[in-house]
């Protein structure tokens, strides 16, 4: 019951039974041409994990084919680059994979002719040691596509042996914190554990109630849930572009076991970073 402006007792509808109403109604109107565009649609966002060098799909997951002890992931741009300086540019890689998605954020069209521009995901394993994974993934994942992009990788059941170590970026107004947003010196480094990783993470932890997104929030559960040790470190910064400043501030992991013996010369690795810096801001200055 509720009464009107003049004062007369009058029933209020009910307004679950009209949002049941409405939802039939949508079903009902629901033609076999739309269920077709549903089901392209789903088709098309499938995540699917490419052979890069014969382009086709593999039957397995990417871990349940192959060996993993280690397996390193950077997610983003300034993540990418820093793995690329210092590990990748210190040891011998192949690349065994590459995934191919679409989304709102990542088109990938071609699945048989990717180009380097376009492999937004790609895996290698060190030759001299082909247990140890490295991903690196400057695409963006959907949130409907995170699951799949897991259970590619890691396969129904991941070993419990594999250690797993996420770097990626956040810009620091998702931070959430008491203190003065000016008292923030920008960027610094928090990390996120699973229970079974023994190791100290070799930054502080991430205070409450601040949370982690996207695909590497994603890994680090699943990880949680199939009792894997894995750490995350997460970057904030004050720039989001490619940044030699944010780049550098994942220098800490360099001490930890995963990335024990992948760096050889960080001098000269350095070097290469702010080259790679350098030619990034060249390209993308308009007036040069």
């Amino acid at each position: 019951m509720a009464a009107t402006f003049f004062g007369e007792v009058v029933k209020a509808p009910c307004r679950a039974g009209t949002e049941d109403e409405e939802e039939e109604d949508e079903e009902r109107t629901e033609t076999p041409e739309d269920r077709e565009v549903r089901r392209q649609l789903a088709r098309k966002r499938e995540v699917r994990l490419l052979r890069r060098q014969t382009k086709t799909s593999l039957e397995v997951s990417l871990l349940e084919k192959y060996p993993c002890s280690k397996f390193i992931i950077a997610v983003g741009n300034n993540a990418v680059a820093f793995l690329s300086s210092f590990v990748m540019n210190s040891g011998a890689w192949e690349e065994v994979g590459c995934a191919k998605l679409w989304n709102e954020w990542c088109r990938t069209t071609d699945t048989a002719h990717l180009s380097p521009a376009e492999a937004f995901c790609v895996f290698y394993h060190l030759k001299s040691n082909p247990s140890v994974f490295l991903c690196q993934c400057s695409c963006y994942v959907a949130e409907d596509q995170q699951y799949q992009w897991l259970e590619k990788v890691f396969g129904s059941c991941p070993k419990k042996n594999t250690q797993v170590t996420v770097l990626t970026s956040r810009h620091v107004t998702d931070y959430r914190t008491s203190e003065s947003p000016g008292s923030l010196r920008c960027p610094f480094l928090r990390a996120l554990k699973t229970q079974t990783l023994k190791e100290p993470p070799c930054c502080p932890l991430l205070e409450q109630p601040n949370i982690v997104h996207d695909l590497p929030a994603a890994v680090l559960s699943h990880c949680q849930v199939w009792k894997l040790p894995a750490v995350l470190y997460l970057c904030y910064t004050d720039v989001m572009k490619l940044d030699l400043v944010t780049m550098e501030a994942f220098k800490p992991v360099l001490s930890s076991r995963s990335f024990k013996g992948l760096v050889k010369n960080i001098p000269q690795s350095t070097e290469i970073l702010k080259k790679l810096v350098t030619a990034e801001e060249i390209q993308s200055n308009i007036y040069t």
